[in-house]
């Protein structure tokens, strides 16, 4: 059973290396198509929302204060804060939210 692990990680390396390699390999020129290129310039971060997401949501006792880090997240992101800022205003507002939370019950 543990040499199932190792297949596993073989054709996860080998799936995550052709995705990379092929669009090299097929092309040979610049790519010039705007809707192309923007495409490849968002696919990272919405992976990565798409991974993220569902995590904040369920990384505290409350989807509620969940939420509210969420929000406070992004509107400290729009604000061009940098990212630590960012993430220690999230945590603090989780941190308020899950005490009064706590209080209420």
């Amino acid at each position: 059973m543990s040499h199932n692990i190792y297949i596993y990680i073989l054709v996860m390396a080998a799936v995550t290396y052709l995705i990379r390699m092929l669009p090299l390999a097929l092309s040979r020129k610049e790519i010039t198509s705007p809707f192309i290129r923007s495409f490849l310039y968002y696919v990272p971060y919405a992976c990565l929302a798409a991974i993220t997401f569902p995590a904040i949501l369920f990384a505290t006792d409350s989807v509620i204060s969940a939420a509210v880090g969420f929000i406070v997240a992004l509107i400290a992101a729009y604000k061009e804060k940098s990212l630590l800022t960012v993430a220690l205003f999230a945590c603090a507002a989780v941190f308020i939210v899950e005490r009064i939370l706590e209080f209420a019950v």
